[in-house]
């Protein structure tokens, strides 16, 4: 468990935090996604509930959309259906946040991408080496791996698509 996680401050706490379980993964990462004032990146493979979909991570999420015009919180997600069949709250809120939230579903050609990640106003980040297993490698100040992880999500997102059961019904 990691101490006195409130220390931490996006930007400027470059300490590498090792994390080991889901508990300390959802923690950061709302922790980040609190922290950050204009942008929040994720690659996930399923969009992991245990994760995303929590009142501290979403309060987090939908603060950051509202805050300002220029905010902006894209998600890329290799399996979506699952999510949405499970009624992912993180979804519903983009449906109502159009404007400042965006799920794409990941190209096929990144199919073999096994990584997981989050990164906060391309400075802090969460970053799963394998998406399957919550060991993670965390820092709240260090822009230039931040930068690495955006570096391959833009690339991902150039490609990517809003499949269609992650579009609203409008009836």
């Amino acid at each position: 468990m990691i101490q006195d996680l409130e220390s931490f401050r996006l930007g400027q706490s470059a300490e590498d935090l090792v994390l080991s379980d889901s508990t300390e993964c959802r923690e950061v990462s709302a922790a980040l996604a609190r922290q950050a004032h204009r942008t929040l990146d994720i690659l996930s493979h399923a969009l992991d509930a245990s994760l995303y979909d929590n009142e501290p991570f979403l309060g987090a999420v939908k603060e950051l959309a509202t805050a300002s015009r220029q905010s902006q919180v894209r998600v890329l997600v290799q399996q979506p259906d699952k999510a949405v069949k499970n009624g992912h709250r993180l979804i519903e809120l983009a449906r109502r946040l159009t404007s400042h939230i965006e799920i794409r579903q990941v190209h096929e050609d990144f199919s073999e991408v096994i990584e997981a990640f989050l990164v906060a106003d391309v400075d802090g980040f969460v970053h799963r080496k394998n998406a399957a297993r919550y060991e993670a490698m965390a820092n709240f100040h260090a822009p230039n791996q931040a930068r690495m992880l955006l570096q391959l999500f833009d690339e991902i997102w150039e490609k990517s698509t809003v499949p269609t059961e992650l579009r609203r019904l409008h009836l």
